[in-house]
C-alpha cells in the first residue's frame, strides 16, 4: 500500500481492533501480496494512511516495498512513502533575515582592480605611448566581447576585423591629430564595416551592418577623447581625473546604495541602483572633483570641480543603465569573464565610456585644450 487502505486504520502490529470479536465462522485470510484487505460486510472506504513507524525495530527494505510484504511485527498497513527530507522553507516571515550581499567576489575584484590601476598609473606618467596601446588593448578586447555576445544571443555577426583595426585607427588618430582625425577614423570605420559584410550573404546584412556602425563608436569611437585628453601638456592629470572621479563616483554610489539604498532608480533596468545610491555618487563626485581640479588641473578651480563632479556622476550613471539595458536585451549578466570579480573589460567601461567626451569637454571649456 502506498497512500490508503480500505476500512478504519487498524493498530500497529495487529489485524483490526482488540475490543471487537471475530464472528462465528469467520475467517481471517492473509492479504494478497498487492492490493487492499476487504472485510466481510464492511464497507470498502478509501483514506490517506497515517504513517506508522514499524514495531519491530526494521525498516522495509526496497524489495519488501515493492511487493507489498509486511513484517512480522510491524503494521501490516502502512504508507510505504519515503520520507521527505528536502530542506523546507521557513514557514514564519519573522525568521532571520539574509545578510545583503554585494554578488560578486570582492577579493577578487579588489586584486584586479588594483592590479589594473598599477598597470594604468605606470603606464599613463612613464610614457604616454604606452598608455595610448593600453587605451587599444581594452578598446580591442571590448569590441570582442560585445560582437560574441552578439553573435551568440541575437545572430548578429557585426565584422570584428574591421571595427579592430579602425577602433585603434581611431585612438591613434584622435591623438595625433585631434577631433578631426577621430571624426575621419571613425567614417572610414563604417565604411569598412559595409564593405567587409558585402563578403558574405546578403541576409541580415542592414542588421549586421548597423550593429557593426553602433559598435564602433561605442566603444572606440567614445575611447577616443581619453586620447584626446592624453594629447593635452597636462593630459597625464586630466586622464587621471577623468579615472578618479568616475571610480570615485561608481564607488559612493554602491556604498551609500548599499547602507542606505530602499528606492529603486530604475527597477526595470538595473533594480540593483537606487536613488539613494544615485546622491552618493554625485556628492563623492563632487567633492572628488573640487580636489583635483583645484590640485591637479593647471588654472583649474575648485567650483568648476563640483560641476565637472556632478556631470560625471550623471553621466557615469547613465552609462551604466545603458550598458544594463543592452545585457538585458541580450540576457546575459556581463559581458565577459576576462576580470575576476568584475566581468569583462565592457562591464569596467560601461561609465567610462560615455563620460570620457563629457570630461574633456568640460575641461577644454573650463582650463582649454592646450
Amino acid at each position: 500500500m502506498n497512500d490508503a487502505s480500505w476500512g478504519a486504520p487498524p493498530r500497529a502490529g495487529h489485524w483490526g481492533s482488540t475490543d471487537q470479536v471475530p464472528a462465528p465462522g469467520y475467517r481471517r485470510e492473509a492479504p494478497p501480496s498487492a492490493g487492499p484487505v476487504h472485510e466481510a460486510g464492511a464497507a470498502a472506504q478509501t483514506r490517506p494512511m497515517p504513517i506508522v513507524p514499524g514495531a519491530g525495530g526494521h525498516q522495509d527494505d526496497g524489495a519488501d516495498r515493492e511487493q507489498g510484504a509486511a513484517h512480522i511485527g510491524g503494521p501490516l498497513f502502512r504508507d510505504e512513502q519515503e520520507p521527505d527530507i528536502r530542506p523546507q522553507e521557513p514557514s514564519s516571515p519573522q525568521g532571520p533575515k539574509a545578510k545583503k550581499s554585494a554578488g560578486r567576489d570582492l577579493r577578487a575584484a579588489i586584486g584586479v582592480g588594483v592590479g589594473l590601476g598599477a598597470v594604468i598609473l605606470a603606464s599613463l606618467f612613464i610614457y604616454k605611448p604606452v598608455f595610448l596601446g593600453v587605451i587599444v588593448v581594452a578598446v580591442v578586447v571590448g569590441l570582442w566581447e560585445l560582437t560574441s555576445r552578439l553573435a551568440e544571443r541575437k545572430a548578429i555577426r557585426a565584422p570584428l576585423v574591421p571595427l579592430a583595426i579602425g577602433g585603434a585607427a581611431m585612438i591613434v588618430a584622435g591623438y595625433v591629430g585631434g577631433a578631426e582625425g577621430a571624426w575621419v577614423a571613425m567614417a572610414f570605420t563604417a565604411l569598412a564595416v559595409l564593405v567587409w559584410r558585402m563578403t558574405e550573404p546578403p541576409d541580415d546584412y542592414l542588421k549586421d551592418v548597423t550593429a557593426g556602425i553602433f559598435a564602433a563608436f561605442y566603444v572606440p569611437f567614445l575611447a577616443t577623447f581619453v586620447a584626446l585628453m592624453l594629447s593635452a601638456g597636462d593630459g597625464a592629470w586630466r586622464v587621471l581625473t577623468f579615472l578618479i572621479l568616475t571610480v570615485v563616483s561608481d564607488t559612493g554610489a554602491y556604498a551609500v546604495g548599499w547602507r542606505f539604498g530602499r528606492h529603486k532608480l530604475a527597477p526595470r533596468i538595473s533594480p540593483g541602483k537606487t536613488r539613494e545610491g544615485l546622491v552618493g555618487a554625485v556628492a563623492f563626485a563632487m567633492v572628488a572633483g573640487a580636489l583635483c581640479m583645484q590640485f591637479l588641473i593647471d588654472d583649474g578651480v575648485w567650483w568648476q570641480g563640483l560641476l565637472l563632479g556632478f556631470a560625471v556622476a550623471v553621466s557615469a550613471t547613465l552609462g551604466d543603465l545603458g550598458e544594463s539595458m543592452i545585457k538585458r536585451d541580450l540576457g546575459i549578466k556581463d559581458m565577459g569573464a576576462l576580470l575576476p570579480g568584475h566581468g569583462g573589460i565592457m562591464d569596467r567601461l560601461d561609465s567610462l565610456l560615455p563620460t570620457a567626451p563629457v570630461v574633456w569637454l568640460l575641461m577644454v571649456a573650463f582650463v582649454g585644450s592646450a
